[in-house]
């Protein structure tokens, strides 16, 4: 232990340490000495000390103004101030500074001064629990703000009637409501009007303390979609810490998303082998209908009466044959012929009959890359793929259009194929097929591979066009998706892998060779779709740039509005809700004439530029690698030196 006496009266100041050495309680104690202001101050500053014992009188300056400016320094000695006779008012402000004791001098002796030492270290042991307390009261609420307003989740409490009573800041991440909008309105106000009743019975069930209760119900987000939440409530209306209900809710949008592609496959699967087991055996029906015909045909002279509805029959049974054929495509039972085969080659040979097909108000494009790679496949099947794909656009523009056949190399990364779930990222060759006409809503592009399904009038579509393509597609070892929204046409994206791959080059080996591409710069991104802003915000994020991002059209002009600094670059999806992405560039142009604006689409860039997009718009399409979305950005962003 160590103690220091503090008195400008050497003698008077030697007496109270030998008093201090007489006392029992401190064997081998370390006891300074200070004779001044000055030097008591360094001495406690600069070592830690548990007891001070200060005269009242030092010299100009008094005990009362060195014990303040030992608690402004931060220094925690416990002090018994010596004072005067009569200097009662003196002791009393000593307390109210941090003084664990007051002894008068005239009055002095061992066991006094023993007593308030005592005392003194009790006090300070005592409030040294009480900071060390304080402080891991406020690390630990540090590490529960911490998690909380980082939560993959959103967290709320509600009370017993389900009205919201806290909100976490990470809520608004997932939510887009900010807490004043939510707290005082009732749960049921945000949940779907089909869930609300689930609501309610799971509200019943918490009533009671027990276990957690689980849900998944439709959440109103801020931007006015509806997200599907997975919940977990838990009943702490009894805790007085809490008094509500603690309800966690996990966006689980995505997930469902790719669980349906997942259920999909597997439908599109059993249906295959459903149709290739009936249409099997459909053909053997077939064949022995179709040979008694011929065999009844050859007997009948061409003047029978009875030869007209032989031949009726013999045309039915052809068409369902033809029908079974695209059965068996579908379902991947047809012989294939695979063969080295050039995709532009086979667009440029039936160019002519593709003209031939459509009606001369659809206008033919074709954008075919320079460098494609061959593919192995069968030409039969390609061509009947181009086709049926090509006749299908043809009758979603009954009053005219475009039609464009694109090719192109592309490479699909992890991050595609997360999203995308039956694909596996590497090098495919593309054959995209799109149109201008009205496009699909998400419950006919959910069908529009399905045997027998079509949106046509009756008598006019088997529905088993795409069917066909699917079938012949995947049979050839490649993958097909359709990009399509209401009033923005459609387009279907065949891939292939490629017949041979080609060395890769350093840059392609391990796709890292854009860490060098760096950028400075704030960007704007816009994309209704969480997964792909998500991707393209951390991809610009770890290449330096300052990322702003934006739900939609209207979500972004109020993020301009309030971002006071320059906005160097905007990359904005073309088709999202409110407002699509070239009115929202037209509309931020005149506030920010500086701002460049890069478009992104699931649609091909020919396809938007002729629909969407005047000439010299920058583009960029989905699916997009980080690499190819980094070198985008910097070479727009350096092809001007950029204001601001």
């Amino acid at each position: 232990m160590r103690l220091l006496v503090v008195d400008d009266a050497i003698e008077h100041a030697r007496m109270v340490v030998e008093f201090l050495r007489a006392g029992e309680g401190w064997p081998g104690a370390e006891i300074g000495l200070a004779t001044s202001y000055e030097q008591a101050l360094d001495v406690l500053t600069a070592t830690a000390h548990d007891i001070a014992v200060l005269d009242y009188r030092l010299g100009s300056r008094d005990g009362l103004s060195l014990l303040r400016e030992l608690r402004q320094r931060g220094v925690d000695t416990g002090v018994v101030m010596l004072t005067g006779h009569g200097a009662e008012d003196v002791a009393v402000e000593a307390m109210k500074a941090g003084a664990a004791d007051y002894l008068s001098k005239t009055n002095l002796t061992v066991e006094g001064l023993e007593r308030a030492v005592r005392h003194a270290l009790a006090l300070r042991a005592g409030e040294q629990q009480r900071r060390q307390a304080e402080t891991a009261l406020r690390a630990s609420e540090e590490r529960f703000r911490v998690l909380v307003e980082n939560s993959s989740d959103a967290l709320l409490i509600i009370d017993a009637k389900g009205c919201v009573t806290y909100v976490t800041p990470s809520s608004t991440r997932h939510l887009g409501w900010r807490a004043d909008q939510m707290v005082g309105h009732s749960m049921f106000e945000f949940l779907h009007p089909e869930d609300r009743e689930t609501g309610a019975r799971l509200a019943d069930a918490l009533q009671s303390l027990g276990k957690p209760v689980t849900a998944q119900v439709r959440f109103l987000h801020a931007d006015r979609s509806w997200r599907n939440m997975e919940g977990v409530a838990v009943n702490r209306l009894h805790d007085p810490s809490v008094r509500g209900i603690v309800c966690n809710l996990r966006d689980i949008t995505d997930r469902r998303k790719l669980e349906e592609q997942l259920r999909q496959a597997q439908k599109m699967e059993a249906v295959g082998q459903l149709a290739g087991g009936v249409a099997h055996d459909f053909n053997n029906l077939l064949t022995a209908i179709l040979g008694y015909c011929n065999l009844m045909l050859d007997e009948l002279p061409r003047e029978d009466p009875l030869r007209p509805d032989l031949e009726e029959i013999q045309a039915a049974g052809e068409r369902a044959a033809a029908l079974t054929r695209q059965l068996l495509a579908f379902s991947r039972r047809q012989m294939l012929h695979p063969e080295i085969v050039d995709v532009n080659a086979i667009v440029q040979q039936l160019e002519k009959l593709l003209r031939r097909l459509i009606s001369e108000d659809v206008e033919l494009v074709t954008a075919l890359a320079s460098d494609l790679m061959t593919v192995r496949a069968d030409p039969a099947s390609l061509e009947q793929i181009l086709v049926n794909l090509a006749v299908n656009a043809r009758d979603a523009m009954p009053v005219g259009g475009r039609l464009t056949i694109e090719t192109a190399n592309v490479e699909l990364d992890d991050t595609f194929v997360v999203t995308h779930v039956t694909m596996k990222p590497g090098r495919y060759v593309m054959l995209a097929v799109s149109d201008t006409g009205a496009g699909m809503d998400e419950a006919t592009r959910a069908r529009v591979f399905e045997p027998f399904f079509t949106t046509k009038e009756q008598g006019k579509g088997s529905g088993l066009g795409l069917a066909t393509v699917y079938g012949m597609v995947k049979q050839s070892g490649g993958y097909i998706w359709v990009y399509s929204e209401p009033g923005h046409g459609t387009v279907f994206k065949v891939y292939l892998p490629p017949a041979a791959q080609r060395a890769a080059s350093d840059e392609e080996r391990g796709g890292r060779r854009e860490d060098g591409v760096r950028g400075w710069e704030t960007v704007l991104l816009v994309e209704d779709e969480d997964a792909v802003r998500a991707l393209a915000r951390e991809v610009l994020r770890r290449h330096g740039y300052v990322v702003l991002e934006a739900r939609h059209g209207l979500d972004a002009v109020r993020v301009a509005e309030r971002h006071t600094d320059d906005i160097h670059l905007m990359i904005t999806d073309l088709v999202m809700p409110h407002m699509s992405g070239r009115d929202l560039a037209d509309r931020l142009s005149s506030v920010r004439p500086a701002m460049k604006v890069l478009f992104m689409s699931g649609y091909t860039d020919h396809a938007v530029m002729h629909r969407d997009l005047t000439p010299g718009s920058l583009f960029i399409q989905k699916p997009f690698t980080p690499e190819v979305l980094v070198r985008k950005v910097r070479a727009i962003l350096d092809a001007q030196p950029v204001r601001g």
